[in-house]
């Protein structure tokens, strides 16, 4: 299906998704109990139907002989396997993460490279193509994708930094032959966590990654908050300390200076320790570990406090590089917790951790793609599109 736009064409793409929603959850099924389930008259139901068919996006189930009773069978309609893929690709940091589905929402695969901060965005584009096609074993097939679903770092939705995205953009259109869909990686993952992973089913959730950047996103009641310019989620830019350290946002004293994995790892071999990444510090066991965690824990405590008496969810999901250090990351994170909020909300807020680990933010960019979460009701069906294509 390609992507079209105008209210006419927006409304049939919607007509379109909904019979695909409808064979993803309840294949096989008949043209008879599609028009009965989604509500589209017989005319309209026929036409859509017709599409698919003609795009390859759904065929004709095999009959099952032991089934038949008189007269002829009525005809059935099943996904299509094989009908095409849909890319969800998070830029991160320091790593790229790619998933395939196909067109059943199966996972075809998922893959992880690590990089240097510093690699240019062609090489990052080159090495995205690479690990999508070896996941789909060199038969990729985007007949029937709307387009890819991409994750970055930082905001997307000011101008400005749109325009240093804008070669994103570019580069992937060039490499796959589709529109991109670009958006924030982390309020990605919280999109993702909120429909498969820690918050699956939650209408509120708060989402918090601490990794090399501090950042999270906000489902609320049951939608995906962008805010005003698409700047919503930006929380590890809350000031915690106005004498600390300065920060790369250009303010001073952010949550990112003090619990991101730099700042977490500087304290700690500011205190003695020798450990060079998060891993080693959480196996240490030493007491410079421990309390660099515990304070670190405790500036994130005080911070979802705030947002918590702000917004009011129902549960919150740490995710991040610096989410595996566990309970000594965790305790004084839920001590700091319930000191702060609202004594009303103390026991009614779920502390979690992410389910879905590094490929969180490319899950969700395949969500944003699908576009049929309920998540999603409240959010641009191609967000910041104009700009960032």
């Amino acid at each position: 299906m390609q992507r079209r736009t105008g209210p006419l064409a927006q409304l049939r793409r919607g007509h379109e998704e909904l019979v695909l929603g409808l064979l993803r959850r309840n294949e096989p099924m008949s043209r008879g109990e599609l028009m009965r389930h989604s509500g589209l008259s017989r005319t309209t139901l026929y036409d859509i139907v017709g599409a698919l068919q003609a795009s390859g996006a759904i065929v004709t189930a095999a009959q099952d002989s032991g089934q038949r009773g008189r007269g002829r069978p009525a005809e059935t309609l099943t996904l299509n396997p094989d009908a095409g893929h849909a890319i969800g690709i998070d830029f991160a940091r320091r790593a790229t993460h790619v998933v395939v589905v196909n067109v059943a929402h199966e996972v075809v695969g998922q893959a992880t490279e690590p990089h240097n901060a510093d690699v240019a965005w062609d090489e990052r584009v080159e090495l995205a193509e690479r690990l999508v096609s070896d996941l789909a074993e060199g038969t990729l097939r985007l007949g029937a994708l709307s387009a890819v679903g991409v994750g970055v770092v930082g905001p997307v939705g000011d101008l400005g930094e749109q325009r240093r995205l804008e070669e994103v953009p570019r580069l992937l259109r060039k490499r796959f032959g589709v529109p991109v869909l670009l958006d924030n990686n982390t309020r990605l993952a919280a999109l993702a966590e909120s429909i498969w992973g820690a918050a699956a089913g939650e209408q509120n959730v708060l989402y918090l990654r601490l990794s090399h950047g501090v950042g999270g996103g906000l489902v609320v009641g049951g939608a995906l908050h962008r805010g005003a310019h698409g700047l919503s989620g930006e929380f590890g830019h809350i000031t915690v300390d106005p004498l600390g350290a300065q920060c790369g946002c250009g303010g001073t004293g952010c949550l990112e200076t003090v619990a991101s994995v730099r700042a977490v790892l500087d304290a700690y071999h500011e205190a003695g320790g020798r450990a060079t990444d998060i891993s080693g510090l959480v196996n240490s066991g030493d007491t410079a570990a421990q309390d660099v965690l515990r304070s670190a824990g405790t500036q994130v405590g005080n911070v979802l406090a705030a947002l918590c008496n702000a917004v009011g969810p129902g549960v919150i999901v740490i995710g991040g590089e610096l989410s595996e250090a566990g309970q000594d990351l965790f305790d004084p994170m839920k001590q700091a917790l319930d000191a702060n909020i609202m004594p009303i909300s103390r026991n009614k807020v779920s502390l979690r951790r992410a389910t879905l680990g590094d490929v969180g933010g490319a899950l969700g960019g395949i969500a944003l793609v699908l576009h049929e979460s309920p998540l999603l009701s409240n959010y641009p069906a191609e967000p910041d599109a104009e700009e960032a294509t």
